[in-house]
């Protein structure tokens, strides 16, 4: 398929066809674009002076989304009181929103961080010279935000290594990405997007099967291997004590009823097992 490419503030992107994004320069200059997502949203790193923004996009062309504009635009829209809801010091900070432009935005405060997935090559580089006592802070981190998660009512949808940054200079996890979150019954897919193969379990794999709290015990078992092994879940690739190879090992049992029944129940394992 052939893209336009279009330049903003002397930045390109590409898109499907050329769309019209002069309404950014009420937030600042543009100096990065993320326009490689398939959620039908295309993101830029906005400066006004010294405040610097992430903002998220719905309603223009993207390159990779093949649904429709005014479904990611509704898409978008509901995330918002999700954001508002599960605040929290690992969270991207939520902003404004707005309808702008012929479609919606969300502005967040832009984050020097690092995306722990490699569909940004550069960024996955760096990470993966994070060093394994601030892996573990990372996983730690992700358990303490999920069990906020689970506290305010909601299930976790789409959590991937695409959802981790991890800010060198402060020490820091920053999840970000959590539009999917839900109060309402989830539901698996069969047509998982691709970045979700690594993570997912296997009820969020089957069109129609309730996702839970017990599915995001699996989720977070997942990312511990991805974060600490690359995924390779045998133990001659584990390099913490085997104790917590074994939490992590139940957590992403095939059998729901063999795992941890809660965030909270996997939290209170890993700390007895660190300890032991």
């Amino acid at each position: 398929m052939s893209f336009y490419i279009q330049h903003t503030d002397g930045v390109s992107y590409k898109l499907k066809a050329p769309f019209d994004f002069s309404f950014l320069s009420k937030y600042g200059k543009v100096f990065k674009v993320f326009d490689g997502q398939d959620s039908g949203n295309i993101c830029f790193g906005v400066a006004d002076g010294e405040k610097r923004h992430f903002v998220k996009f719905a309603g223009a062309p993207t390159a990779e989304y093949t649904s429709d504009i005014e479904s990611a635009i509704k898409r978008l829209k509901a995330a918002v009181p999700v954001y508002q809801d599960l605040a929290h010091p690992h969270l991207i900070h939520f902003t404004k929103a707005e309808n702008i432009g012929g479609g919606f935005a969300v502005l967040f405060d832009w984050v020097d961080a690092v995306c722990a997935h490699r569909m940004y090559p550069l960024d996955h580089e760096k990470f993966k010279q994070v060093p394994m006592k601030s892996r573990i802070q990372i996983f730690e981190d992700i358990l303490d935000f999920h069990k906020h998660v689970a506290e305010k009512g909601y299930t976790a949808v789409d959590f991937y290594d695409g959802s981790i940054m991890w800010d060198f200079e402060n020490g820091r996890t920053v999840i970000c990405d959590i539009d999917f979150y839900t109060k309402a019954n989830a539901f698996g897919n069969a047509e998982l997007w691709g970045h979700m193969t690594r993570t997912a379990s296997p009820e969020e794999r089957v069109t129609g099967i309730l996702i839970d709290e017990v599915s995001n015990v699996y989720n977070m078992g997942a990312i511990a291997f991805v974060l600490f092994t690359g995924s390779d879940r045998s133990k001659e690739k584990w390099p913490l004590h085997i104790k917590l190879y074994e939490i992590v090992r139940k957590a992403v049992n095939d059998e729901r009823d063999q795992r941890q029944q809660s965030i909270e129940q996997l939290i209170e394992e890993w700390r007895a097992a660190k300890i032991d």
